[in-house]
């Protein structure tokens, strides 16, 4: 029998694949792809053959519409970034970084604020609302966890966010069934202690799937991918409208006369923490020299 799926989870030198039709499989993997340097990874639409004789082999992966390389995951549609309004405050540049890196890649961004019950995110959504989706949620009462599940329905999404921010009584909330663990808060670190070790992938009853990745902490944006400087802009939906509009061709929206990015934010039609997070990015990006990587 022939039949194709999803990767759902890897286990060893082992894969669980859902098929088209719901049913799951234990599956290898044929051993051309590690002759290639090709990993299989949760995300990856794939084709299985069975037999009597052995166990199901995954004989062929489809191209992947993007991937992130850390954790490894394939063909998504949208990273929900979750922030916790405080213990631990939000790193708006880390923020700004991943979804930045996101967007590079094609994968949408939706982010959502935590522990609205102990400290208001008002402030927070005001910097991101009509840039990304926004949602707040007080999970001591599950408040706000079901427009995030209609966000989720129909599409594969990863979430994401620093180790303590509520991801994972986020996920509860939307999916009790899962029960996955939750991190307490150390108060010596002011971070969560890592509970999520490795990527799973839960289907949702309302229709898509969810992926529950590590904490940021435990790896950088640069090992998403590299963003030069001259692409740095387009990463950032809000500057889109302005760009060609420079007096400078070659202007780097960072200090020039004549930029429109930088009237923009003067106007306050741009958030100066956003612009501030891409002059920040671009300072990095101008370190980075192009000869040195070999772009995905």
């Amino acid at each position: 029998m022939i039949f194709e799926g999803v990767i759902i989870s890897s286990f060893g030198s082992g894969y669980k694949v859902a098929s088209l039709d719901g049913e799951i499989y234990n599956c290898k993997a044929k051993g051309i792809f590690r002759a290639r340097n090709i990993s299989p990874c949760c995300g990856d639409r794939v084709t299985v053959e069975t037999s009597d004789n052995s166990e199901p082999l995954i004989t062929d992966i489809h191209p992947r519409k993007n991937e992130i390389i850390r954790p490894l995951l394939a063909n998504l549609d949208q990273m929900v970034f979750i922030m916790s309004t405080c213990e631990p405050p939000p790193n708006l540049l880390m923020l700004d970084k991943f979804s930045a890196v996101a967007q590079y890649k094609g994968i949408d961004s939706v982010i959502v604020f935590t522990k609205t019950d102990k400290q208001a995110a008002d402030d927070y959504v005001k910097i991101y609302q009509g840039v990304y989706p926004v949602f707040e949620v007080n999970n001591e009462t599950g408040e706000g966890c079901d427009k995030v599940k209609e966000a989720l329905k129909g599409k594969f999404s990863a979430f994401c966010g620093n180790s303590g921010s509520g991801k994972s009584s986020t996920i509860n909330n939307i999916c009790p069934e899962l029960g996955l663990a939750t991190a307490e808060i150390s108060k010596s670190l002011g971070r969560g202690k890592h509970t999520t070790r490795r990527v799973d992938i839960f289907e949702l009853d309302c229709g898509g799937y969810i992926a529950d990745t590590p904490g940021f902490s435990t790896f950088e944006t640069s090992k998403y991918d590299v963003i030069f400087k001259d692409e740095l802009a387009d990463c950032f939906p809000e500057f889109r409208e302005y760009l060609g509009s420079c007096r400078f061709q070659d202007c780097s929206h960072t200090k020039e006369t004549g930029c429109a990015i930088l009237e923009a934010v003067k106007n306050g039609e741009i958030s100066e923490s956003r612009h501030k997070s891409y002059c920040e990015m671009y300072r990095e990006a101008s370190l980075i020299k192009p000869w040195e990587f070999k772009k995905r």
